[in-house]
């Protein structure tokens, strides 16, 4: 199977003590991969890192086989990514803001705009301005951003927070049929232990900055009721740390 991300021994240690140490993980080609936790569990920094947001104290992620430390440029110019909160230009229509962020990017022309528009259920708002948008809309429009190159993998950083249920639906839907139509890689954090459940092919649980264990969901799902049972069980196994 295609590495398509590996973290190696990835630690950032804040003043505070809080962060994430020695995380190593593999996501394959392909992979709809839940990176599971609660909120303050080290998600954030650790797709920070990922993303060149943030440097770490130690180790290394590689991207499509480039680390992000060595070869900054190659390891993420096939990666698409929201972090925290999807960001849009209020002043400007939905189209508008894809038709300015495909400037940073060579190969989207206006077709792939539509293209994209159309896969997350934009088309017909497409002349509305972000700001009367709805945060499942607005949410819509970041993924629609961060997939307008066609890249190889998206990174996610809580997609489903704050979306009603037929918002939720939508954007699971909508990363189910790329990895399916486009072959994308996706990375996905969450504390929604049921959507998890739902959007993830595999499941990667950290909790306190330590990673617990990684397995396929139909795994899990076959030897226990559901991914809750799962996760209880994993941090008590663990000891809380």
């Amino acid at each position: 199977m295609e590495k398509v991300i590996e973290i190696i021994n990835l630690t950032k240690l804040y003043k505070n003590k809080r962060g994430i140490f020695d995380i190593n993980l593999e996501i394959h080609k392909g992979d709809i991969f839940g990176f599971l936790g609660p909120n303050g569990a080290g998600k954030t920094t650790a797709m920070k890192i990922m993303t060149g947001l943030v440097r770490p104290d130690s180790g290394d992620v590689k991207i499509l086989g480039h680390s992000i430390l060595e070869e900054f440029e190659k390891a993420i110019e096939n990666v698409g990514c929201i972090i925290e909160t999807s960001e849009a230009y209020n002043y400007l229509t939905a189209y508008e803001n894809l038709r300015q962020f495909s400037r940073y990017y060579k190969n989207v022309d206006e077709a792939r705009i539509q293209e994209v528009l159309m896969l997350v259920g934009l088309s017909k708002y497409k002349n509305e301005k972000p700001k009367k948008f709805s945060l499942g809309m607005k949410q819509r429009l970041g993924i629609a951003a961060s997939i307008l190159s066609k890249p190889k993998v998206v990174i996610l950083d809580e997609p489903l927070n704050g979306l009603d249920v037929e918002g939720m639906i939508d954007v699971r839907n909508i990363i189910k049929n790329l990895t399916e139509t486009e072959g994308t890689t996706f990375f996905i954090s969450s504390h929604l232990i049921h959507d998890v459940e739902l959007t993830c092919n595999r499941i990667g649980v950290i909790y306190g900055g330590k990673m617990l264990n990684v397995d396929t969901t139909s795994n899990i799902l076959n030897n226990y009721a559901s991914l809750e049972n799962y996760f209880i069980s994993e941090v008590e196994r663990n000891g809380r740390i």
